[in-house]
Protein backbone atom coordinates (compact mmCIF):
# COMPACT_ATOMS: atom_id res chain seq x y z
CA UNK A 1 0.00 0.00 0.00
CA UNK A 2 1.39 3.31 -1.42
CA UNK A 3 2.51 6.09 1.88
CA UNK A 4 1.74 9.37 1.18
CA UNK A 5 3.49 12.10 3.38
CA UNK A 6 1.79 15.69 3.48
CA UNK A 7 4.66 18.66 1.99
CA UNK A 8 2.61 21.14 0.87
CA UNK A 9 -1.40 21.78 1.93
CA UNK A 10 -4.16 23.33 0.21
CA UNK A 11 -3.88 26.55 1.76
CA UNK A 12 -0.20 26.68 1.10
CA UNK A 13 -0.85 26.35 -2.69
CA UNK A 14 -3.34 28.38 -2.83
CA UNK A 15 -1.41 31.25 -0.96
CA UNK A 16 1.34 30.85 -3.31
CA UNK A 17 -1.26 30.82 -6.59
CA UNK A 18 -2.36 34.03 -5.42
CA UNK A 19 1.63 35.86 -5.72
CA UNK A 20 2.35 34.20 -8.96
CA UNK A 21 -0.39 35.20 -10.13
CA UNK A 22 -0.54 38.99 -8.87
CA UNK A 23 3.32 38.59 -10.54
CA UNK A 24 2.47 37.59 -13.63
CA UNK A 25 -0.24 40.30 -13.84
CA UNK A 26 2.19 42.63 -13.28
CA UNK A 27 4.85 41.23 -15.36
CA UNK A 28 2.36 40.82 -18.65
CA UNK A 29 0.78 44.21 -18.08
CA UNK A 30 0.11 45.46 -21.65
CA UNK A 31 1.80 42.56 -23.08
CA UNK A 32 -0.15 39.43 -25.60
CA UNK A 33 0.03 37.02 -23.38
CA UNK A 34 -1.27 33.23 -23.92
CA UNK A 35 -0.60 30.24 -21.33
CA UNK A 36 0.48 27.33 -22.58
CA UNK A 37 -0.36 24.80 -19.84
CA UNK A 38 1.53 20.98 -20.43
CA UNK A 39 -0.39 18.12 -20.67
CA UNK A 40 -1.90 16.32 -18.23
CA UNK A 41 0.13 17.61 -15.18
CA UNK A 42 -0.65 21.32 -15.11
CA UNK A 43 -4.24 21.09 -15.73
CA UNK A 44 -5.09 21.61 -12.37
CA UNK A 45 -2.37 24.21 -11.58
CA UNK A 46 -3.39 25.97 -15.10
CA UNK A 47 -6.94 26.22 -14.08
CA UNK A 48 -6.77 27.69 -10.74
CA UNK A 49 -3.46 30.05 -12.01
CA UNK A 50 -5.45 31.23 -14.75
CA UNK A 51 -7.97 32.82 -12.45
CA UNK A 52 -5.44 34.64 -10.32
CA UNK A 53 -3.89 36.61 -13.48
CA UNK A 54 -6.15 40.21 -13.51
CA UNK A 55 -5.13 40.63 -17.04
CA UNK A 56 -6.60 39.68 -20.59
CA UNK A 57 -4.59 36.16 -21.50
CA UNK A 58 -5.51 33.16 -23.86
CA UNK A 59 -5.17 29.86 -22.80
CA UNK A 60 -4.11 26.80 -24.77
CA UNK A 61 -2.03 23.23 -24.55
CA UNK A 62 0.61 21.10 -25.60
CA UNK A 63 0.96 17.36 -24.78
CA UNK A 64 4.03 16.09 -24.09
CA UNK A 65 5.23 13.23 -21.94
CA UNK A 66 8.57 11.63 -20.95
CA UNK A 67 7.71 9.33 -18.04
CA UNK A 68 7.12 5.69 -17.10
CA UNK A 69 6.20 4.89 -14.00
CA UNK A 70 8.68 7.00 -11.32
CA UNK A 71 11.06 7.29 -14.26
CA UNK A 72 11.70 9.56 -17.26
CA UNK A 73 12.00 7.82 -20.58
CA UNK A 74 14.51 10.08 -21.88
CA UNK A 75 12.21 10.00 -25.27
CA UNK A 76 9.86 13.14 -25.21
CA UNK A 77 6.67 12.07 -26.83
CA UNK A 78 4.49 15.48 -28.37
CA UNK A 79 1.03 13.88 -27.95
CA UNK A 80 -0.97 17.55 -28.74
CA UNK A 81 0.46 21.04 -30.24
CA UNK A 82 -1.12 24.56 -29.78
CA UNK A 83 -3.75 25.70 -31.32
CA UNK A 84 -3.53 29.15 -31.20
CA UNK A 85 -1.22 31.15 -33.61
CA UNK A 86 2.09 31.90 -31.02
CA UNK A 87 4.24 34.43 -33.51
CA UNK A 88 4.80 37.58 -31.99
CA UNK A 89 2.88 36.42 -28.79
CA UNK A 90 4.49 36.14 -24.85
CA UNK A 91 4.34 32.72 -24.22
CA UNK A 92 4.46 31.42 -20.58
CA UNK A 93 5.19 27.68 -20.71
CA UNK A 94 2.79 26.43 -17.29
CA UNK A 95 4.12 22.85 -16.21
CA UNK A 96 3.22 20.98 -12.88
CA UNK A 97 6.76 19.96 -12.38
CA UNK A 98 10.85 21.09 -13.45
CA UNK A 99 12.41 17.55 -12.83
CA UNK A 100 15.05 16.72 -14.98
CA UNK A 101 14.18 19.54 -17.12
CA UNK A 102 14.56 17.56 -20.64
CA UNK A 103 11.28 17.58 -21.72
CA UNK A 104 10.63 21.89 -20.89
CA UNK A 105 14.23 22.08 -22.80
CA UNK A 106 12.32 20.18 -25.96
CA UNK A 107 9.19 22.19 -25.37
CA UNK A 108 10.62 25.35 -25.55
CA UNK A 109 12.97 24.50 -28.50
CA UNK A 110 9.50 23.37 -30.19
CA UNK A 111 7.40 26.43 -29.61
CA UNK A 112 10.66 28.66 -30.84
CA UNK A 113 9.79 27.52 -34.06
CA UNK A 114 6.84 29.69 -34.08
CA UNK A 115 8.46 32.96 -33.32
CA UNK A 116 6.96 34.09 -30.17
CA UNK A 117 8.12 37.49 -28.88
CA UNK A 118 9.10 35.91 -25.68
CA UNK A 119 8.43 32.30 -23.66
CA UNK A 120 8.98 31.49 -20.11
CA UNK A 121 8.18 29.40 -17.92
CA UNK A 122 5.77 28.81 -14.60
CA UNK A 123 6.01 25.93 -12.90
CA UNK A 124 4.10 24.32 -9.60
CA UNK A 125 6.86 22.83 -8.20
CA UNK A 126 10.71 23.45 -9.39
CA UNK A 127 12.57 20.21 -8.14
CA UNK A 128 16.11 19.69 -8.32
CA UNK A 129 16.87 15.84 -7.54
CA UNK A 130 17.16 15.30 -10.59
CA UNK A 131 17.81 18.03 -13.02
CA UNK A 132 19.98 17.01 -15.65
CA UNK A 133 20.19 20.42 -18.09
CA UNK A 134 20.03 23.99 -17.53
CA UNK A 135 16.87 25.58 -17.64
CA UNK A 136 15.46 28.65 -16.12
CA UNK A 137 12.28 28.85 -14.63
CA UNK A 138 10.79 32.18 -14.20
CA UNK A 139 7.95 31.44 -11.75
CA UNK A 140 7.70 29.09 -9.31
CA UNK A 141 5.52 28.56 -6.65
CA UNK A 142 7.51 25.86 -4.72
CA UNK A 143 11.23 24.56 -4.67
CA UNK A 144 12.16 21.00 -3.29
CA UNK A 145 15.07 19.00 -3.40
CA UNK A 146 13.67 15.56 -3.87
CA UNK A 147 10.89 13.12 -3.55
CA UNK A 148 8.77 11.94 -6.57
CA UNK A 149 5.35 13.86 -5.65
CA UNK A 150 1.67 13.50 -6.94
CA UNK A 151 -1.40 15.39 -6.26
CA UNK A 152 -2.94 18.48 -7.29
CA UNK A 153 -2.38 17.16 -10.79
CA UNK A 154 0.52 15.84 -10.24
CA UNK A 155 0.61 11.35 -11.03
CA UNK A 156 1.97 8.22 -10.42
CA UNK A 157 0.77 6.25 -13.77
CA UNK A 158 -2.62 7.96 -14.05
CA UNK A 159 -3.45 8.19 -10.15
CA UNK A 160 -3.88 10.48 -7.68
CA UNK A 161 -3.96 13.46 -9.53
CA UNK A 162 -7.29 14.24 -7.44
CA UNK A 163 -5.73 14.81 -4.68
CA UNK A 164 -5.94 18.52 -3.23
CA UNK A 165 -2.28 18.71 -1.46
CA UNK A 166 1.14 17.73 -2.59
CA UNK A 167 2.16 14.35 -0.96
CA UNK A 168 5.32 12.86 -1.58
CA UNK A 169 4.71 9.04 -2.92
CA UNK A 170 6.09 6.17 -0.95
CA UNK A 171 5.65 3.21 -2.68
Amino acid sequence: MPEFILLISEQEIKKQLKKIGQKISIDYKDKDLVLIGVLKGSFVFLADLTRQISIDHEIDFLGASSYSGTSSTGQIVFTKQPDLKLENRDILLVEDIMDTGNTLLKITEFIKKSNPKSIKICALIDKHERREVKIAVDYSCFSLEKGFIVGYGLDYDEKYRNLPAIYDLKL
